[in-house]
C-alpha cells in the first residue's frame, strides 16, 4: 500500500483516531442491529424456512446511507480529511472473479451467519464459534494471499 504525504496540518494520530472512533460506531450499530448473531442472520437467509425479514431493513438502510453518503462526500470533498485522495474502485467489470467471490463469501455466511464486520464485532463475546470464524477467515487471506503471489 502507498503512504502518501499527510495532506493537512492535522496530526498523524488524527487519522488513527478517526478511524478508530469510525470502527468502534461500525461494530456497535452491528451488535444493536443483531447483525452478530449467527442465529438472526441465518433465520434472515432461510427463505424457504423460518424466514426473519428484519435484518433487510438493517441491510438497507446500511446501503440508504452509504450511498448518500458517498455521492456527498465525493462531490463536497476534493480529498479526504486524513489522506491524500479518495481510494475508489477502479475494475467495474462484473466479471467470473467477482461473481465466483460473491457466490463464496455468500455460501460462506450462510453456514457459519458471519460474515467479516460483524464477526470482529462478535470478538468480545469471546466465543469459540466466533475465534474459530476469525481464524479461519485470517487463514483464507493468508492462503488468497500466496496463491495470488504464486500466480502473478
Amino acid at each position: 500500500m502507498t503512504r502518501h504525504p499527510h495532506p493537512t496540518n492535522a496530526h498523524p494520530w488524527h487519522g488513527f483516531l478517526i478511524a478508530l472512533g469510525t470502527g468502534l460506531f461500525f461494530g456497535w450499530g452491528l451488535s444493536l442491529s443483531g447483525m452478530t448473531d449467527p442465529l438472526t442472520v441465518q433465520a434472515f437467509l432461510d427463505v424457504a424456512g423460518a424466514w426473519n425479514p428484519a435484518r433487510a431493513f438493517v441491510m438497507g438502510g446500511a446501503v440508504l446511507v452509504s450511498l448518500v453518503g458517498f455521492q456527498w462526500l465525493i462531490k463536497k470533498r476534493q480529498a479526504p480529511v486524513c489522506d491524500a485522495v479518495f481510494h475508489l474502485p477502479q475494475n467495474k467489470a462484473i466479471d467470473r472473479r467477482l461473481l465466483g467471490g460473491a457466490a463464496l463469501f455468500g455460501i460462506g455466511w450462510g453456514l457459519a451467519g458471519f460474515c467479516p464486520g460483524p464477526a470482529l464485532s462478535a470478538l468480545t463475546t469471546g466465543l469459540t464459534p466466533v475465534l474459530l470464524f476469525i481464524v479461519a477467515m485470517i487463514a483464507g487471506m493468508l492462503l488468497h494471499d500466496r496463491v495470488l503471489a504464486r500466480a502473478a
